[in-house]
């Protein structure tokens, strides 16, 4: 065999070993992803945080991590943590989580971290839904069949409305509850029934 024949050789056996090798990476890369996905968001302190004194939008950062390696409770938006005061000091760097957070007032009016005051006119009796009480809420869509859209809501505030029969109510809700039940007010009816103690 010729020099020049023995050196084709080589480098063709050189090529089809990388080829190998690549594609031996890239079925490592993938693995690894699928280990570690998915990734969701966490919030995390740009610098040390003392005790105390309320987390402001500029102290805080969004980060991606694997959801296996989330704290649990941990914050997935600055809107949900800013403004509540930590219990403890926070280090750079560390994640926001419920537990580093002073309880916050649960009386009527409050709306504690993570949560929404929502404002709904709804059907519903003005003389036993008031504030601090807790009701169930119905949403009929226009066309549609009744559903129970959420249930033991506390009512934040309330007072009657004009007609006298529909009562206008704060409740407290999460996010994506009060996006659904302000759609819901916008396109069908929503009533409003009031739990007994306990």
């Amino acid at each position: 065999m010729s020099r020049r024949r023995r050196g084709v050789l080589l480098l063709g056996l050189a090529v089809v070993l990388g080829v190998l090798a690549a594609s031996d990476v890239s079925r490592r890369e993938a693995a690894v992803a699928r280990s570690i996905a998915p990734l969701v968001d966490v919030v995390v302190t740009r610098g040390d945080l003392p005790s105390g004194r309320p987390l402001k939008a500029r102290d805080l950062a969004v980060r991606q991590v694997p959801a296996r390696w989330a704290p649990v409770g941990a914050a997935a938006a600055v809107g949900e943590v800013a403004g509540a005061t930590p219990s403890a000091d926070i280090p750079r760097g560390a994640y926001v989580t419920a537990m580093d957070l002073a309880a916050a007032d649960t009386g009527p009016g409050a709306v504690r971290p993570g949560e929404r005051a929502v404002d709904v006119v709804a059907s519903g009796s003005p003389e036993l839904i008031t504030t601090g009480t807790r009701v169930d809420v119905l949403v009929t869509p226009d066309g549609g069949r009744t559903r129970l859209a959420l249930r033991d809501a506390e009512v934040l505030a309330a007072a009657p409305a004009d007609d006298g029969t529909h009562v206008s109510a704060t409740l407290r809700t999460t996010l994506r509850q009060a996006v659904y039940l302000t759609d819901a007010e916008a396109t069908g009816q929503v009533r409003l029934l009031p739990r007994g103690a306990g």
